[in-house]
């Protein structure tokens, strides 16, 4: 591959030799064209602060109860914002799409870059990818929530045991698929308008439930009193009581995992040694202060825990808005909630295509020449339509099984975050002075975060291992610790059956390391103008794109 100079001139006016790109360089470029704005929406969007309270407030409840709930929030948010930093840190040295499992590999060193490589891209991949389909059926269920408000009588009644009603669900989740899907066919300058729509949107349901609906509390039901918000405790569970407790962070943890998504648009986003590193931080700050808010303001509003568990919705806060705010009430709240959902599945399936077009562009997909393509407006459409093939098949298994469904998606939680620990662990043991060039390097607190960083971690991956209900049996196991454990196989197999030349050689890791040192001499703020290089690894060898 051959690549020739030509003169260009930056925002400055000054004449500056850069090097022309082949055209086979030209076919793996995404655009460069979103800012702050999108990077920080990625995350924030993906992560859906109002629509995750809503949907897993009830597995908090039942897992230590409102006292639970609280506490664990506040703990959370001051760990997920350390795991932030440790991940900004690494995105600043290394803005690249499909970025979690290349800050894993580097993070490694060079001895096992590889084989990190191989076990992190199968856990993102997999989470990125199951977590559309998951956000499609939770979806489905606002919908024929409504069912239940209305009182419909539904053929062999509402039940996850009846194939109609299963049905029903899949048939009205795959169309909710092809709705999010089709949004990311949009030109990248369209789509920076879903964007700001989808924030938009949540900020709307979000004052909506903040005023509106404490208004209609107090005209019915009433409020629970402070005592039983801050002091009540429950254990739904069977588990013993401490560990009951400690299973409310499933609730706090998964409402604050995904804020990596910014990382996954880096290399669409100007400036991104720090446009992308902010993004991650602002949208785990926001996300988790505005989701605590929520979560206090949903504790105030609920009814009593009995009249609350004894709702038999699919989505019970349909049936709660409707008993606050009337059945019409309902209706436009759960149209917010649906179109909000839509968009953030749509950005999801973002990050992930994103994702599947880095792992291809680097060679190790079946058909990678294929899917690791970009249009002429430099998006990754093959890449994305892979998502709604593999999205749309996961949703098939609600029609033998929903309990297989949901063993699929509560898995995809697991993945990401056994990477946000596995980086922190990596940069401690194996790269602790490494990426110094970073703008958001840690300096003296990288250690101690590394650490508060990996115990968190490794805390939020056993309790979403862990059987929510005790005594075990065969309907209450689960089988996320199964699936998980099976996606680290393939992605061992993966990495012993894949020539050593196909993929992350060696010799990329040590230039990727080099490169990221040297930027350290650069200006890096001018690296939009001054045609600083960043290496691409590439399984044709260590492709250099122009940033």
């Amino acid at each position: 591959m051959s690549i020739n100079s030509k003169s260009t001139k930056d925002d400055g006016g000054e004449t500056t030799m850069v090097p022309a790109q082949d055209e086979d360089d030209l076919q793996l470029q995404l655009h460069r064209t979103w800012h702050l704005v999108e990077s920080f929406a990625a995350s924030f969007c993906a992560l859906n602060f109002i629509g995750g309270v809503r949907s897993a407030i009830f597995i908090g409840l039942l897992a230590g109860g409102p006292a639970a709930i609280w506490s664990s929030y506040l703990i959370t948010i001051v760990f997920m914002m350390i795991t932030a930093a440790v991940l900004a840190e690494i995105c600043s040295a290394l803005p690249l799409s499909g970025s979690i499992y290349i800050w894993a590999a580097e993070s490694a060193g060079p001895k096992y870059a590889r084989f990190v490589g191989f076990i992190v891209a199968w856990w993102s991949c997999t989470a990125w990818m199951t977590f559309a389909a998951g956000n499609c059926q939770t979806t489905a269920n606002y919908i024929v929530s409504q069912l239940a408000v209305w009182e419909v009588d539904f053929p062999g009644g509402v039940g996850n045991d009846n194939i109609k009603w299963r049905s029903l669900i899949w048939a009205i989740s795959e169309g909710l698929l092809i709705v999010a899907v089709a949004i990311n066919y949009l030109p990248p300058r369209l789509y920076s308008f879903i964007f700001r729509l989808s924030i938009f949107l949540m900020m709307l349901d979000f004052f909506l439930c903040l005023i509106w609906l404490p208004i209609g509390v107090s005209k019915t039901y009433g409020f629970r009193s402070a005592k039983d918000v801050f002091t009540m405790t429950y254990n739904g569970t069977g588990a013993p009581a401490g560990w009951n407790w400690i299973l409310s962070f499933l609730f706090t943890a998964g409402t604050m995992t995904g804020f990596d998504a910014s990382g996954h648009i880096a290399e669409e986003t100007k400036n991104a040694r720090v446009v992308a590193g902010k993004g991650i931080l602002f949208s785990a700050i926001a996300t988790g202060v505005l989701g605590f808010v929520t979560a206090i303001l949903f504790l105030f509003c609920t009814p009593d825990l009995e009249v609350l568990f004894s709702l038999q919705a699919p989505q019970p806060f349909v049936q709660l808005y409707a008993l606050a705010l009337g059945k019409k009430g309902s209706i436009f709240m759960t149209i917010i909630a649906v179109l909000g959902l839509i968009i953030n599945t749509s950005i999801a399936i973002v990050a992930a295509s994103r994702l599947v077009f880095a792992v291809a562009r680097d060679g190790v997909l079946p058909m990678s020449g294929w899917i690791g393509q970009v249009d002429s407006q430099g998006q990754p459409k093959n890449a994305i339509t892979v998502i709604y093939v593999f999205g749309a098949l996961i949703l098939c298994t609600i029609l033998p099984s929903q309990v297989a469904f949901y063993s699929l998606v509560s898995a995809g939680g697991v993945p990401t975050i056994a990477a946000y620990g596995l980086i922190s662990l990596l940069r401690l043991t194996q790269t602790p002075d490494g990426f110094q060039s970073s703008y958001f390097y840690l300096g003296r607190y990288r250690k101690p975060f590394y650490v508060v960083a990996i115990l968190f971690n490794a805390l939020i991956v056993a309790v979403m291992l862990s059987p929510f209900f005790f005594p075990v049996t065969a309907e209450t196991f689960n089988f996320a610790c199964v699936i998980f454990g099976s996606i680290t196989i393939f992605g061992i197999l993966s990495w012993y059956f894949t020539p050593a030349e196909k993929w992350l050689r060696r010799e990329q890791i040590l230039q990727g390391l080099h490169t990221t040192s040297w930027r350290e001499s650069t200006d890096a703020h001018s690296e939009e103008t001054r045609g600083i290089w960043v290496t691409r690894l590439s399984p044709i060898g260590s492709r250099r794109v122009l940033r």
